[in-house]
């Protein structure tokens, strides 16, 4: 569980890997569901629950297909108005306070690790893709790599923005660089 602050809210999200949407999860009463179609196993489900003085105001349950994620620090951003999260092959932007749904993308075919703000947009490291959103969502870019860009390495940087581009290492330890308009540099 992580407990973060915007504004004067307080929003908590938990992670339920691995699991299938079914009516105990809806004893919970989540305000809002914002899940796929169909019956489908999630191997991740993230709960959130926006608070102000320790009081719920609202709840909502999101999940995606693809491979499993986790909340951790590089998995969301927050705006003054709003959260970004990563979910599975998906990345999701809900309001705060009231958490509703104003644009979901997928993002990667299998599994979408980071989003880091980029100007008024957003890069997603993923696991096959490096996917560049804009404010509202659109997919501006994408590319991908030889490999999954994912490195056991750990003295290797695995994916680093910089002031002129996006570094980004493969499995079989291949480095790319990617200018901000999606163009490979080497």
């Amino acid at each position: 569980m992580s407990q973060i602050v915007i504004g004067d809210y307080t929003v908590e999200l938990s992670v339920f890997p691995f699991r299938k949407y079914s009516e105990a999860d809806s004893e919970e009463k989540y305000d809002r569901i914002y899940l796929e179609e169909g019956e489908y196993s999630f191997t991740t489900m993230v709960a959130i629950k926006v608070s102000s003085t320790n009081n719920i105001l609202k709840s909502a349950l999101i999940a995606a297909n693809g491979g499993g994620t986790g909340i951790f620090e590089k998995s969301f951003l927050t705006e003054p108005d709003r959260i970004i999260i990563c979910c599975s092959d998906s990345v999701f932007c809900l309001s705060v306070p009231d958490l509703s749904l104003i644009w979901k993308t997928k993002a990667d075919w299998a599994t979408c690790f980071e989003i880091f703000k980029y100007k008024s947009d957003y890069i997603v490291h993923g696991e096959l893709d490096i996917t560049r959103l804009g404010h509202d969502g659109q997919i501006i870019w994408q590319q991908s790599g030889a490999d999954i860009f994912v490195c056991l390495d750990p003295k290797v940087a695995e994916f680093t923005l910089t002031d002129q581009y996006i570094f980004a290492t493969d499995f079989e330890n291949r480095k790319y660089q990617f200018d901000y308009d999606g163009n490979i540099i080497t």
